[in-house]
């Protein structure tokens, strides 16, 4: 019989694949924040970034109807209206948009998706079934990305200010914005999915789906270089 991993090896083991699998390894990334992508390289990477974040709350929601009780549903929500925004305050996308301007791209033009690569398409699609078809334990840990994201947003924003000038410096809000708001999610998540995780079998299933985010994240950003000549 194997053995069920304690919080602390599970927390160890979740939090390992960060240095191994987030994308700010993957090449693209590195030549953003080194600041030799072009501006029209640039503006790829925001454009298809946006059908991320566009589809993000579509996710959240599918997460939100499998949670098993209305505390869980309760505290989730908070990252449909984070992206989607309310009558009082905009939401992460409509701080996408704003990025989209800052780097000379319309409003019209992301919503168009014709910046969207079909590789970009296809892995964020298929993270949102992932959300969609899983139970909500492992889709609640494949969000657990942002257990890594902060430092790397705070360098990214570090960059894009010293290297890349012509881009405005308010359409960074998203970014800024994420800092506080992505520990919270982590922490939440991270104390659910340890909670839930009793056995080794959903350990490991929980490990794998962060992984699998991992590969989503980094997919994306292979579609990018490759639509935008990167690679070339």
């Amino acid at each position: 019989m194997v053995s069920v991993a304690s919080d602390s090896d599970l927390v160890e083991r979740l939090r390992a694949i960060g240095p191994q699998r987030y994308h700010d390894k993957h090449p693209f990334h590195q030549k953003l924040v080194a600041g030799v992508l072009t501006e029209a390289q640039v503006r790829s990477w925001v454009a298809n970034r946006y059908y991320y974040q566009k589809m993000i709350p579509r996710k959240d929601a599918y997460v939100l109807a499998s949670l098993p009780t209305r505390e869980h549903r309760r505290e989730w929500i908070s990252r449909v209206t984070d992206h989607d925004g309310d009558e009082t305050r905009p939401g992460g996308t409509e701080k996408w948009f704003a990025l989209g301007r800052a780097v000379g791209l319309t409003d019209d033009y992301l919503r168009s998706e014709v910046g969207v690569a079909p590789g970009t398409r296809f892995a964020v699609d298929a993270y949102v079934e992932f959300a969609h078809h899983k139970p909500w334990l492992e889709a609640v840990a494949s969000s657990l990305t942002e257990l890594f994201g902060p430092p790397v947003m705070a360098a990214r924003v570090t960059a894009i200010v010293e290297k890349y000038p012509w881009i405005a410096r308010g359409g960074l809000a998203y970014f800024e914005d994420r800092f506080d708001l992505a520990k919270h999610d982590a922490d939440l998540a991270l104390s659910w999915v340890v909670e839930a995780a009793t056995t080794r079998e959903q350990q490991d299933a929980c490990v794998a789906a962060l992984r699998f985010k991992c590969d989503v994240l980094w997919c994306m950003l292979d579609a990018t270089a490759l639509d935008c000549g990167v690679y070339r």
